[in-house]
């Protein structure tokens, strides 16, 4: 975002990608979610997912400083909020082996509360896509539901293949099984997806609105698919449970209150230059007017003589 209102800002237009700032900023990002991605390999999905809602408080303070926002009491209060959830995820995590072979994973696949998981989420899928496809209904829940359900399977994926690979680098050798690869093939696939439906709800609806909704469905299906998937709940006390999802509920509520009523800001758009425009002696900047009917249109000096008379 600092990359692009710095390229709009300058008179000469050059693409964001030859700018050495952007690419510092999807480095970073590559960073992150290659560390996000290993950190599946250690422990539970239950508080891998919840704990992205660190992103939102994060770029709230870092706008502050890059881009010059002002901190909104908002802000605090939803940051406390969601500091105080991601302290109970933590406290409350189920204590679960994280270590997972081949062979457990294939167990996983073929066990009755999956299969039966997988098709009720393939008929929910199936319906949502039909009212998305022949209905033409581009409900921001029924993007996001899509979305949600696909990650449910993305984050099973991504698990199995961190803790393939991290038994593998210790030693022990998982990557000669084919369900690996079937692993790394369901992540891609429904990672394929999800950006299609979530750059479309992206596309329709203010930023403000899909952040928060996408964080509350993706994180709640996670958990249900870690919980159904890897049992990560199995052996937890009740206290532990209801603390923990205590904790999701603090941290939903706290990005809701950071997102909520925030303005999205536009790049500002040069004005134009009637001086270099042939035919025109005006030498001022204007900007045209979208609500005029002359929008798009330059008023002709003799018109503009004319016209008291």
């Amino acid at each position: 975002k600092f990359a692009h209102l710095r390229l709009a800002c300058r008179t000469e237009m050059k693409p964001y990608y030859t700018s050495k700032l952007w690419w510092c900023g999807i480095t970073l990002l590559g960073l992150g979610e290659l560390g996000n991605f290993a950190a599946y390999g250690f422990a539970p999905i239950a508080v891998v997912t919840p704990l992205g809602c660190i992103s939102v408080i994060g770029s709230a303070f870092i706008s502050v400083l890059f881009l010059k926002k002002t901190m909104r009491a908002a802000d605090i209060l939803g940051g406390t909020l969601t500091v105080t959830g991601t302290y109970l995820l933590v406290t409350f995590v189920p204590n679960v082996p994280q270590e997972l072979t081949a062979r457990q994973v294939q167990n996983y696949l073929v066990s009755w509360p999956f299969l039966v998981y997988s098709i009720l989420e393939i008929i929910i899928f199936c319906i949502l896509l039909y009212f998305y496809k022949r209905k033409a209904v581009k409900h921001i829940v029924v993007l996001l539901m899509m979305v949600a359900l696909l990650a449910s399977l993305t984050v099973i994926a991504v698990k199995a293949v961190a803790s393939m690979i991290t038994l593998s680098a210790k030693g022990k050798m998982q990557l000669t099984y084919p369900v690996f690869y079937i692993m790394i093939v369901l992540m891609a696939t429904s990672c394929a997806f999800q950006v299609k439906f979530l750059n479309q709800a992206m596309h329709l609806y203010e930023v403000t609105a899909v952040v928060p909704i996408n964080f509350v469905f993706f994180t709640t299906s996670a958990i249900i698919s870690g919980v159904i998937f890897y049992r990560e709940f199995q052996s937890a006390a009740l206290l532990s449970v209801f603390m923990f999802l205590f904790g999701c509920l603090l941290s939903f509520l706290g990005v809701f209150v950071i997102a909520r009523n925030k303005k999205e800001e536009h790049l500002q758009i040069p004005f134009i230059d009637c001086g270099h425009i042939p035919g025109q002696k005006l030498t001022g900047k204007i900007q045209p007017d979208s609500h005029s009917s002359c929008y798009g249109t330059l008023n002709n000096e003799d018109d503009l003589v004319k016209s008291p008379s």
